[in-house]
């Protein structure tokens, strides 16, 4: 990989993974524009460990408070309620970790087509307009429950499918369930961290029992580049969520499969 392909996708994996908008979409279509080959399953792995520490550290205190209130007796009812947190994000990432594990193979060599990802990425965009639309939606995270949490990690099992997006099913979900859009998208970020810690654990594997060249500076330079990217996507998406909601995503979505079917076309 040269190190303008490195730097763009880079970039774009970190910009992207916590968006509504569907990282592949963007990767493929990033490649397609500059005739680049496909970056390679060492350059996936940098990206998912770069994306990994991105909200390991944007959430670093809830982080701490969470795993504090496992260490020690509960004093309150925000221990209480970190207690539960953890539980409800370890049920949640059962569906998207059990069926990945089982359908991999499927998704890898069957469902990677760009008209596919054109038009989940079209689809889901309505789907999350629809979400957004219907009726107020004000439960703050403290509210979530189990059933809640089930239903958003049966929600983000769809995310294996290319186009979909991870945030935009999890926060789609959290929305029809009438969470406020920083509480569905709050849950979703933290939700992320097993499911991305365990593809990029899976990858790691895979390289490690591998014959694959590992280029170093070209592994840290692209994971310190998603983290970046990454860190400064999800402050600015939890701020512009205040000010301008979800419907700038819904559209930009659009937006993106028109123009994937127009690569195609």
């Amino acid at each position: 990989m040269t190190l303008i392909q490195i730097i763009v996708l880079a970039l774009i994996q970190g910009l992207t993974e916590f968006l509504p908008v569907s990282s592949s979409a963007h990767l493929i279509l990033g490649s397609k524009v500059f005739g680049w080959p496909d970056q390679g399953l060492v350059f996936d792995v940098a990206t998912h460990l770069g994306t990994l520490f991105a909200v390991l550290i944007y959430f670093r205190h809830d982080l701490i408070e969470m795993t504090k209130a496992w260490l020690v007796p509960v004093q309150n009812d925000a221990d209480q309620q970190h207690r539960v947190m953890v539980v409800y994000l370890a049920i949640a990432s059962v569906p998207a970790l059990l069926i990945g594990f089982l359908a991999h193979d499927l998704v890898e060599f069957y469902l990677r087509d760009l008209r596919i990802i054109a038009w989940t990425t079209i689809g889901f965009g309505l789907v999350l307009w629809l979400a957004d639309a219907v009726g107020p939606k004000q439960r703050n995270i403290e509210e979530i429950n189990l059933k809640s949490a089930l239903i958003i990690g049966l929600a983000q099992a769809l995310a294996l499918i290319p186009g979909a997006s991870r945030s935009g099913v999890t926060i789609t979900a959290g929305r029809f369930l009438g969470f406020s859009p920083d509480a569905a998208a709050r849950f979703s970020f933290l939700l992320a961290i097993p499911v991305v810690a365990a593809a990029g654990g899976y990858g790691m594997l895979r390289v490690a029992t591998g014959d694959t060249h590992i280029e170093w500076g070209q592994f840290m330079l692209a994971m310190v580049l998603a983290a970046l990217a990454g860190w400064v996507c999800i402050a600015a998406f939890l701020a512009l969520l205040k000010r301008v909601g979800l419907m700038p995503f819904v559209i930009y979505r659009l937006l993106l499969g028109v123009m994937l079917l127009w690569i195609l076309a």
